[in-house]
C-alpha cells in the first residue's frame, strides 16, 4: 500500500482516512472515492490474502464462498454456462463480510475505539459482529421500521442502534460524529456520496480473485451485480483490472449493475451523476436515490452496462433460485432477472459465461406468509 488514489482525477494522495472522498474533487464539487494504490501485486495467485490490504485481520471465517453452477437455469436462459457466487455463505450471511473485516482492522490501526455505519439491514449487521470479534464498541444508525430480524442481530452482537426518521437523517448523524472523532465510519455519509471506505471496500477485490481462481483464465464473460452506490461492483472490477496489470488474466469480464430504478442508467444516457433519482422499490438492500462517480468507473472499466430490474421479477426470480436450492434475499435474485434482460436485449450473448453475484441470504430478510401451513392428524 502506497497510497490512496481518486476514481476520478487520479490525485495520489499519502496513506490516511478520507471519509469524504478525494479533496481534490470534492473542493470542485465532484465527489469521488479513493482507491488504495499498490506498489505491485503477487505474481501468483496461490495465496489470495498477499492481494488484500491487510494480509493479516480480524476474521470470522469469510470469504471463499461456493460458487455453484446452474445448468438448468443456464439452458432455460440461453447462455452457455452460469454459476452464482453464494456470498449468503459468508458468516454474518452477506458479502458485507469482506468490508467489515478490513474497516476493522483499519479502525484497530488507528487506534479507534467506535466503528459506527448508517445501515437498514446487512452491513450493520456484519459490522457489528466484525466489531464484537475485534473488541471495538459499535453504533449502528437506522431508521424505526428497521427488519426486525436484522435488529435482533445487531443488539445480540451487543452493538448501540439509533433510530433516526428518515434515511437521510441516518449520514447527518453519522457525518456530525465522524467530524468530531468520536466513530470511525465503515459507510458513507456524504451528500452527493462517494462509496464506502476505502480501507473496506479494497476487501471486495477478492471476490474477482476468488472467481478467476476457480473458473480460471477466461472463463467468465459476463458477472452481474446488485448495485446501490457501486462499492461491490467496483470491487470486482478493480480486482479484475488489478488481475490484467499481474498477467494473470487476459480480459476482464463485462461487469454489469443491476438496479431497481433508472438511476446508473440515466447516468449512462447522460444525465449528472451527483443529481437526484428517486423512486420506490421492494429491492430495499440496492435501494437509494444517488449514484456515485465509482460506479460509473466500474462500468468503463470493465465495459458493463446498468439494467433495471422490477420487483415482480426479482420475486418470480427469487422463488426459481430457491427451487434450485438457493434461498436469497429479494435484491440479490435480482441478479437472475437482470440477466434474464440483458439476454433479450442481446447485450449478453448466447455463448456467455455468465456468474451471478447472490449478495446475501433470504433468511434474514422479512417477509408474511403467503398461505397457511397444511395441517396433520
Amino acid at each position: 500500500m502506497t497510497g490512496l488514489r481518486c476514481v476520478r482525477c487520479r490525485t495520489v494522495f499519502p496513506i490516511a482516512d478520507y471519509f469524504e472522498g478525494c479533496p481534490a474533487c470534492l473542493s470542485h464539487h465532484m465527489p469521488a472515492s479513493l482507491a488504495i494504490e499498490y506498489r505491485e501485486f503477487p505474481a501468483s495467485m496461490t495465496c489470495l490474502a498477499d492481494w488484500q490490504v491487510y494480509p493479516d485481520h480480524p476474521t470470522l471465517g469469510e470469504g471463499n464462498t461456493p460458487l455453484i453452477t446452474l445448468d438448468g437455469l443456464a439452458k432455460e436462459i440461453g447462455v452457455r454456462t452460469l454459476c452464482l457466487k453464494n456470498e449468503g455463505a459468508n458468516p454474518s450471511g452477506s458479502h458485507k463480510d469482506r468490508m467489515s473485516r478490513f474497516v476493522v482492522q483499519r479502525a484497530l490501526d488507528i487506534g479507534a475505539s467506535t466503528v459506527a455505519a448508517a445501515s437498514s439491514g446487512n452491513a450493520g449487521v456484519s459490522l457489528a459482529a466484525y466489531a464484537a470479534h475485534a473488541g471495538l464498541n459499535c453504533v449502528i444508525v437506522t431508521t424505526p421500521d428497521m427488519n426486525p430480524n436484522w435488529r435482533r442481530a445487531i443488539e445480540m452482537h451487543g452493538a448501540t442502534l439509533l433510530a433516526t426518521e428518515t434515511p437521510e437523517r441516518r449520514w447527518q448523524v453519522l457525518a456530525d460524529r465522524a467530524r468530531a472523532g468520536d466513530w470511525y465510519p465503515a459507510t458513507n455519509f456524504s451528500v452527493p456520496p462517494v462509496g464506502s471506505n476505502p480501507f473496506g471496500v479494497d476487501g471486495y477485490r477478492s471476490l474477482a480473485f476468488e472467481i478467476s481462481h476457480e473458473l480460471g483464465t477466461g472463463s467468465c464473460t459476463d458477472i452481474l451485480v446488485p448495485t446501490a452506490r457501486a462499492d461491490l461492483l467496483w470491487g470486482i472490477a478493480r480486482g479484475y483490472c488489478d488481475l490484467q496489470t499481474a498477467g494473470l488474466v487476459k480480459e476482464r469480464p463485462r461487469i454489469h449493475a443491476v438496479e431497481p430504478f433508472g438511476r446508473i442508467s440515466k447516468v449512462l444516457a447522460g444525465e449528472d451523476y451527483r443529481a437526484n433519482f428517486p423512486g420506490h422499490s421492494a429491492l430495499t438492500s440496492i435501494g437509494g436515490a444517488t449514484v456515485t462517480y465509482q460506479a460509473l468507473d466500474a462500468l468503463a472499466s470493465c465495459k458493463g452496462s446498468a439494467v433495471v430490474i422490477e420487483d415482480k421479477a426479482a420475486r418470480d426470480d427469487q422463488m426459481r433460485l430457491a427451487r434450485c436450492g438457493l434461498y436469497l434475499e429479494l435484491s440479490s435474485a435480482a441478479a437472475l432477472s437482470g440477466l434474464r434482460k440483458l439476454v433479450v436485449q442481446g447485450v449478453v450473448a448466447s455463448d456467455a459465461a455468465v456468474v451471478l453475484v447472490g449478495t446475501s441470504s433470504g433468511f434474514s430478510e422479512f417477509q408474511p406468509f403467503t398461505h397457511p401451513i397444511a395441517l396433520v392428524g
